[in-house]
């Protein structure tokens, strides 16, 4: 079935007030350059109903019940790297069927979206300790240190794990958060030097 083009309410009223003053369904159609089978819809549904406000009931019923939702929220809060088929097998494993494609656009209207994860570095808690640390005795440095520093950034990284491309579910800047990154290590191997 087609979806009909839902016209606005002031264009609505037009008609209802065009009707009430005893023009026709054609005389109408042609001033408006609206088709005339919409003006007698518009008009049956004012006589039905008493009003051209836009009902509700309209469109089409949401396939997933708000249970449905909140358990794919915390599942990929949880492990943001899960894929829409695996999510998918999951809720049908508890009877609900959806495609994948309907779990995909449930998340993103969730706020949630596939992003490539940024790549990091892989630290020990250890570094991670040693990083803080070293960042918080810099921070108060002057400007005018930081003016005679050279900043190079020569590094080789070779991505591990998985080679196929995975995506990562997550929300708006939390880009760095540990669990929506990839690790990368330094060593020999197959990677790319950047300068």
């Amino acid at each position: 079935m087609v979806k009909s083009r839902e016209w606005s309410r002031k264009t609505r009223e037009e008609v209802i007030t065009l009707h009430r003053k005893g023009n026709g369904y054609k005389k109408i159609a042609k001033m408006l350059n609206i088709p005339r089978e919409t003006i007698g819809s518009i008009i049956r549904k004012f006589k039905a109903k008493g009003t051209v406000e836009t009902l509700p009931g309209r469109g089409r019923k949401k396939m997933l019940t708000s249970t449905a939702v909140r358990y794919l929220k915390r599942r990929v809060e949880k492990s943001p790297r899960m894929t829409a088929e695996e999510l998918r097998k999951d809720l049908s494993d508890v009877g609900t069927e959806v495609s994948a494609q309907t779990i995909r656009c449930t998340l993103r209207n969730e706020g949630l979206h596939a992003r490539t994860p940024r790549r990091t570095p892989l630290l020990s808690p250890k570094n991670k300790k040693s990083r803080l640390q070293y960042a918080k005795s810099q921070v108060d440095k002057p400007q005018k240190f930081w003016d005679s520093v050279l900043w190079t950034d020569e590094t080789k990284l070779e991505r591990f794990g998985p080679m196929d491309q995975r995506y990562v579910w997550r929300r708006k800047n939390k880009a760095y958060e540990e669990k929506n990154t990839l690790p990368t290590v330094k060593h020999g191997g197959g990677g790319a030097t950047m300068l």
